[in-house]
């Protein structure tokens, strides 16, 4: 009787651990895994491509611009694991560029053919550059196991690129980009910026925030009229507002905004990823102070005291902000849809027990890949109901935005490449597949990513020779 006891305990722990080994074992992204072979097609409604695409000639490491053409713009960044000031705090740990952190700014005309050599000297785990909202060609875009390989200690790499579209951008690194960008590894790139241009690029350092790499009030000697590029390099949204006089919000994340109107007494939110380009003037003999998610960190423009107020309660809606504009495109006459549903449930990720971010129901990397040809019309629906807010960035491409919670857009074409998307929050967005390449779409919480919120568009035709992990050890996010 004992023995038959002990089997029947042996047999009801099976029972239960089975299933439980069965989900860990599911659980475990391959090594040497490829963007080609992850989750299941989805067409969206269009035409599936041809058995056997993904065995084409096309290698997005092939989809360069001109190789002849002489860089107008040439830019060295030496990459160091290192000490560093942050002007009003002090020193910190972490990663430089050049040994500054914000990397040195980087600036072009629109046209320019733009050439960054990347040495990294002693970033532990290999780096690359990703130029975040520039819709590069895709070998350029910087991101590791993907379009390249990480760039080990030791090793260089030169990116090339024609600044096509005049705008505030920035860029990041796109290797373990959770740890190296919260550590130090970005820095700002304007396109065709003007005289009175003004950068705020905020950044948490282990729990202190910046603007452009400074703790506190940081002062910045300006008259007149002024264009603000505020830039949210960290991985939640940031209301920003002015202290002293109005404004007007002239670009989102890099494109004009269409008959801005005056603001007064309101906020911007500026998403994880994204930049708001303000446009102000500074009354005569004072200063304004831009309020910066709140804190002690600050920028104030001018000269003399600066009044301080706090966040206001109502904030500008992007949905409604602006003069209407003819789109490039119908978007009723889509070739593909998709659907890009946030969730979140208990499970393994890569072994490990947790709750855990879903894309249609299924975690990474058995999530759908888009799959388009390109010229193809596509509209999205993203919709979170994952608890959490998610700033969700196409690499590539830019997106406008049609409807938010079914209420459609009124006002300027909302373009976008970084997207707030909020609890319980749905967005209808519309774009031309017009950049052929594999192109990340993940939330630029760069944590979340790192947990899984990532899935790929990506174009009949064109493959990659580079893999996750593996003897290169790309890990992108």
């Amino acid at each position: 009787m004992p023995r038959r006891r002990t089997l029947v305990a042996i047999a009801a722990t099976l029972v239960v651990l089975a299933p439980i080994g069965w989900f860990w074992q599911q659980s475990l992204v391959p090594d040497g895994l490829s963007a080609m072979d992850m989750g299941y097609a989805d067409y969206g409604g269009g035409p599936a491509m041809p058995a056997g695409h993904h065995h084409g000639s096309s290698s997005l490491a092939e989809l360069k611009p001109v190789a002849d053409r002489a860089a107008d713009v040439s830019v060295r960044l030496v990459a160091r694991k290192e000490r560093f000031d942050l002007p009003g705090r002090g020193p910190t740990e972490g990663y430089t560029l050049n040994h500054t952190s914000p990397g040195p700014q980087i600036n072009a005309k629109q046209g320019d053919l733009i050439e960054v050599t990347l040495v990294n000297e002693s970033v532990p785990d290999g780096m690359t550059l990703h130029w975040h909202g520039v819709d590069v060609p895709a070998a350029e875009d910087g991101v590791a196991g993907i379009t390249q390989d990480a760039v080990q200690p030791g090793q260089t790499f030169t990116y090339r690129f024609v600044a096509v579209d005049a705008g505030t951008y920035w860029y990041h690194s796109h290797q373990l980009s959770h740890e190296q960008v919260k550590k130090g590894l970005y820095g700002v790139l304007v396109i065709s910026p003007g005289t009175t241009d003004v950068v705020a690029a905020v950044h948490t350092y282990d729990k202190v925030r910046t603007v452009n790499g400074g703790y506190g009030e940081r002062r910045v000697a300006a008259t007149g009229a002024v264009r603000l590029r505020l830039i949210n390099t960290d991985n939640g949204p940031m209301a920003a507002w002015v202290d002293g006089t109005g404004y007007r919000v002239v670009a989102v994340d890099g494109t004009a905004v269409n008959g801005p109107t005056p603001v007064e007494g309101k906020s911007v939110l500026v998403t994880a990823g994204g930049r708001i380009d303000l446009e102000l003037t500074l009354p005569p003999g004072k200063a304004v102070r831009i309020g910066l998610g709140g804190g002690p960190t600050t920028l104030v423009l001018g000269d003399g005291n600066a009044p301080t107020g706090p966040e206001p309660k109502d904030r500008v809606d992007l949905l409604t902000y602006g003069k209407p504009a003819a789109l490039p495109f119908d978007p009723a006459k889509a070739t593909r849809h998709f659907d890009y549903r946030i969730g979140r449930r208990p499970g393994f990720f890569n072994g490990k027990p947790g709750l855990w971010w879903t894309i249609n129901g299924h975690q990474f990397p058995r999530v759908p890949m888009f799959m388009v040809t390109e010229g193809d019309l596509v509209t999205m629906t993203v919709k979170n109901t994952s608890g959490q807010v998610h700033p969700m960035h196409l690499h590539g491409h830019h997106v406008v935005v049609l409807t938010r919670n079914g209420v459609p857009a009124t006002g300027s074409p909302w373009w976008t490449d970084s997207l707030n998307v909020e609890d319980n929050e749905t967005y209808e967005i519309a774009f031309q597949a017009d950049n052929p390449g594999i192109w990340m779409d993940h939330c630029h919480n760069l944590p979340h990513a790192a947990q899984g919120l990532v899935t790929h568009l990506m174009y009949e035709g064109v493959t990659t020779p580079f893999h996750l992990n593996g003897t290169n050890h790309n890990q992108p996010e």
